[in-house]
């Protein structure tokens, strides 16, 4: 049971480093969110979720491919790190001109513009460490991302903390944003020069082709996700205004906290599933199922918790000014707990070459979600905007379930019932301890939740035999 350990092993490095990485996130948005107040928060959060949508298109799958074909064969490293290079150059000046003409176009404040075009830096640094990122993973040596992710975490609440001790303005933090993806990319590049391959720009349009049709369905998947994670705070940013931009982002920053699992899953899963693809199916099957049952077994509770508690969190992060934010939390909760679901097959889809039929349904999906948010927000504001993403991402989670039912990697519905009505059945006996002893110390009401919750699904066999041999394996290292 190697291939388990090393799983293990990878998801293990990259959890605990996401953990480091999103408490230092975490503390930043705390901070930045209480000093800046709603408003300009709003307009940071605008311009970091506009970002994040025009620099999709500067990798447009190149990450995915990467990592596939280097995980398949490790000699192909220098001609994909010499080759990506060149388009990404393409990619991310292209990517910089639509960012430009987008925020000019619309008409935002000159003091909004200048706050994009800091932040629009880091579309550059970022496209480069993401190449890295690729390489890093495709070795299977997440420790160097891992590092990478928090020296950048370490370098943003840094920049954060001197801009508040100096009562600098909202521009300070933009300025760091991007100064903080810089130094990052210059340890990404020492990094790769030192165990992998250094990058030397490569023009080989007979390499360009191929690679770019066969990256472009990750790409579709990357844009289509990312329009479906960012596009309402954009739509709200123009329908509503700042202050409930930034309400609705500080339910959404907690919320995208809860995904460093499912995250962690997806990068420690996918290289192992895409050679077991070629080499053994019964262990691509083996490492899908199990996922599925893990992410359930962690993704409902923290549901019906975060549900529960959700006025607790926000008040005690952020504050009474950020008291609308409880209502936007409880909806997007249950967005991260589809989010938990669907990793697994869409891991399954990208590394069995069916990358295409995932981004036909994330972007179905995405065209819903704005036609919704068109409909929702004007009325409903950052609420219509929550409803919007969790409907839509139900909508993915169904659609990536029946493209693997189509492919023939099925999970019989034994082993997605029985985990799932046991895990029902510990997580609402958590809920009813919690709304018995909600006015206890909040710390401790977690801990002795999570206690209960546990030892329940335990008690009712939720992890089955060889759930327990897997954790043998895991502690003993045999």
């Amino acid at each position: 049971m190697n291939f388990v350990q090393r799983i293990a092993k990878n998801t293990g490095v990259f959890f605990i480093a996401q953990i480091l990485s999103y408490i230092l996130n975490f503390f930043f948005f705390v901070y930045v969110a209480r000093y800046l107040g709603a408003k300009d928060f709003g307009i940071l959060s605008f311009a970091l979720a506009l970002t994040a949508i025009f620099g999709i298109f500067s990798d447009l799958g190149l990450r995915q491919i990467t990592t596939r074909e280097v995980a398949r064969d490790k000699s192909l490293t220098k001609k994909y790190l010499g080759n990506i290079t060149g388009m990404k150059i393409i990619l991310i000046i292209t990517s910089l001109i639509g960012l430009i003409l987008f925020v000019n176009l619309v008409g935002y404040p000159e003091e909004t513009i200048k706050i994009v075009y800091l932040i629009g830096l880091s579309i550059v640094f970022t496209s480069f460490s993401q190449m890295f990122y690729a390489i890093f993973q495709a070795y299977e040596r997440m420790e160097f991302e891992s590092f990478g992710k928090i020296l950048n975490s370490v370098l943003l609440l840094g920049g954060a903390l001197f801009a508040i001790s100096n009562g600098l303005t909202i521009l300070a933090f933009a300025f760091f944003y991007s100064l903080s993806s810089g130094i990052t990319l210059v340890y990404n590049l020492i990094i790769s020069g030192w165990k992998f391959a250094k990058p030397r720009i490569k023009i080989d349009l007979n390499f360009w082709k191929p690679t770019l049709r066969e990256a472009l369905p990750f790409g579709l998947i990357g844009i289509f996700g990312t329009l479906l994670h960012w596009i309402d705070t954009v739509m709200l940013s123009i329908i509503q205004g700042d202050a409930v931009v930034g309400w609705y982002n500080a339910a959404y920053r907690i919320f995208f906290v809860l995904l460093l699992i499912p995250s962690a899953f997806d990068v420690a899963i996918f290289p192992a599933m895409s050679r077991f693809y070629i080499s053994s199916k019964d262990s691509l099957k083996f490492i899908y199922e199990k996922s599925f049952k893990y992410l359930i077994i962690i993704g409902i509770p923290i549901g019906i918790g975060g549900t529960l508690l959700a006025d607790k969190i926000i008040l005690l992060i952020l504050g009474n000014e950020y008291q609308p934010s409880i209502i936007a939390f409880q909806i997007l909760i249950w967005s991260a707990v589809l989010i938990f679901m669907g990793t697994p097959f869409s891991a399954l889809l990208n590394s069995v070459n069916k990358q295409l039929a995932l981004a036909k349904i994330v972007g179905a999906s995405a065209i819903f979600n704005i036609l919704l948010n068109l409909i929702l927000i004007p009325k409903y504001s950052y609420i219509g905007a929550g409803i919007a993403t969790m409907v839509s991402l139900f909508l993915v989670l169904l659609g990536v379930m029946g493209a693997t039912l189509r492919i023939g990697y099925k999970i019989p519905i034994s082993k997605i019932l029985n985990p799932a009505l046991k895990v029902v059945i510990s997580s609402l006996m958590m809920g009813i301890f919690i709304v018995c002893f909600k006015n206890i110390n909040f710390f401790s009401l977690i801990i002795f939740s999570a206690l209960i919750y546990f030892v329940i699904i335990f008690l009712i066999k939720g992890l089955d035999k060889e759930d327990l041999a897997i954790m043998k394996v895991l502690l003993l290292r045999e």
